[in-house]
């Protein structure tokens, strides 16, 4: 899954993906790779791009954390409502 919201906020700070690397510690590919969606980062990778762009993870990986998401889901399950 192509991760456009990653390429529009680095091109809205006018960084480049090499200047965004640099910033997250990481190498050039890296950025692209995980902007294009050919690789999603690690927990911790996530979190210094939530620092980076002052934004919860789960606004920028939505298709890796939706913990919200994720809870409705198993709060309405049938199986939860079995077990009350």
């Amino acid at each position: 899954m192509k991760r456009k919201k990653l390429s529009i906020l680095r091109s809205k700070h006018n960084w480049s993906q090499k200047e965004l690397a640099e910033m997250l510690g990481v190498s050039e590919i890296t950025v692209r790779s995980i902007e294009n969606g050919s690789r999603s980062p690690g927990t911790k990778l996530a979190a210094r791009y939530s620092v980076v762009f002052q934004l919860s993870v789960e606004k920028l990986f939505p298709d890796i954390f939706l913990p919200s998401f994720d809870t409705l889901c198993i709060k309405n399950s049938p199986e939860e409502s079995s077990i009350k």
